[in-house]
């Protein structure tokens, strides 16, 4: 549940902190990301982003940091529509 925020996040913003993310190789913190943002953005308006992202299954958040998670593999997705479940 996204909450209220005094700035909610523009689309480019967004994009912005999703490719950061999605082309980490390690886990990042808050503070990682808005450092290799170009723009400035207020700590709760990348809390709102990233609430956002891990609704949607995007990134994990924990305690140690911020991972990205998803994975659009034509391969994986086949072999997910092939398993059984037991």
């Amino acid at each position: 549940m996204i909450q209220k925020a005094l700035h909610y996040p523009n689309l480019k913003t967004v994009i912005m902190v999703e490719k950061i993310l999605s082309e980490a190789d390690l886990m990042l913190t808050r503070e990682d990301i808005k450092r290799k943002l170009p723009t400035k953005i207020m700590h709760q308006t990348l809390n709102v982003i990233l609430e956002y992202l891990s609704d949607k299954g995007l990134i994990i958040d924990s305690k140690k940091g911020i991972l990205w998670a998803h994975n659009d593999d034509p391969r994986l997705k086949a072999a997910i529509l092939q398993s059984r479940e037991w």
